[in-house]
């Protein structure tokens, strides 16, 4: 997959945004330290900045989704880009055209940068190897392997709450086999200075050899979430698994949801985190969803913020760390 290689220009600034694999520390700090600055223009009576004008972004979903397409649209549109949303349903793509083929089509519209959700693990880094130099690409997830930008969301968030990264305990719960975010949690936790990561869920929903990766692997939640500062849970990903395997939702959450009482076992102020959609009764449990422990609204918030300052860097329009 991606590495530094294509992502980073000559000068080691960010050109697209891939994975967060093989990306250094500063580079991680300065999207968050950017995305601290674009917070304020949400608050704002008018919600723009001149930095991306003139500049055109699609958005290629080629997977459903609401939260990340239009945090993305937003973001394009509070950085006064024109944002243009292709429907892969209603699209050539969907009539026999490759992806090459629509790819330069667009292109030929004076795109500048593609946005990118694909079920196929890699399609993002095949686009961009496939554009000219002057073109960007943002992962906005692809198949299993990563979804840098919600992984980025998330070290913002922690960051607001926990300010050091380097003391904390986190434990990321669930379908870990599954979660294209849970890998990219894994990465920036690490390369951010996360002494302590666990996983944690049935030994069906944890890839084999994860332990690679220097986390703590856990089947238990109440030991896995002893005294931790950060819990991260994940979806269910019940239409990317090929065969049952979980009983039910019912005695999933019998084991593995996040209810008050099992929430006790971590700090008393450790946060609670999840990318949503939110599966409640299956995952978590609604008083502990909208709790006072809960930063799962915040992190939405966080994340028009944060995508500014993805697409503002790879357009070079913000400072970035070499």
């Amino acid at each position: 997959m991606a590495n530094d290689s294509i992502q980073l220009d000559s000068q080691g600034r960010l050109k697209h945004f891939l994975t967060i694999e093989h990306l250094p520390k500063s580079l991680l700090t300065a999207i968050l330290d950017n995305a601290e600055r674009f917070t304020v223009v949400g608050d704002r009576a008018v919600k723009k900045v001149p930095l991306l004008r003139g500049k055109t972004v699609v958005n290629l979903f080629f997977e459903p989704s609401t939260r990340t397409r239009t945090t993305f649209e937003l973001a394009a549109k509070r950085l006064s880009a024109d944002v243009m949303n292709l429907n892969i349903e209603a699209s050539a793509a969907k009539k026999g055209e490759s992806l090459a083929d629509t790819l330069r089509t667009l292109e030929a519209m004076q795109t500048d940068m593609f946005v990118v959700r694909h079920h196929e693990s890699g399609a993002p880094e095949f686009i961009a190897r496939q554009v000219g130099p002057e073109v960007s690409v943002i992962n906005a997830g692809d198949g299993r392997h990563a979804h840098p930008t919600q992984a980025m969301l998330d070290m913002f968030t922690i960051r607001r709450y926990k300010r050091d990264f380097t003391r904390l305990k986190v434990a990321i719960v669930g379908d870990v086999a599954h979660s294209r975010v849970a890998r990219s949690e894994i990465h920036a936790l690490t390369t951010l200075g996360v002494p302590e990561i666990r996983v944690v869920g049935p030994k069906t929903l944890l890839p084999r050899g994860i332990e690679a990766m220097g986390v703590d692997v856990h089947h238990s939640l109440e030991t896995g979430l002893e005294g931790v500062d950060v819990v991260m849970m994940l979806r269910l990903q019940q239409e990317r698994m090929q065969s049952a395997l979980l009983p039910s939702g019912h005695e999933y959450f019998h084991t593995f949801g996040l209810t008050p009482a099992r929430l006790r076992r971590a700090k008393p102020d450790a946060i609670v985190m999840h990318p949503g959609p939110i599966n409640r009764g299956v995952e978590i449990d609604s008083a502990v969803a909208d709790g006072k422990q809960s930063v799962i609204l915040q992190q939405v918030t966080h994340g028009i913020a944060v995508r500014m300052a993805v697409m503002s860097m790879a357009m070079g329009t913000a400072a970035q760390a070499s």
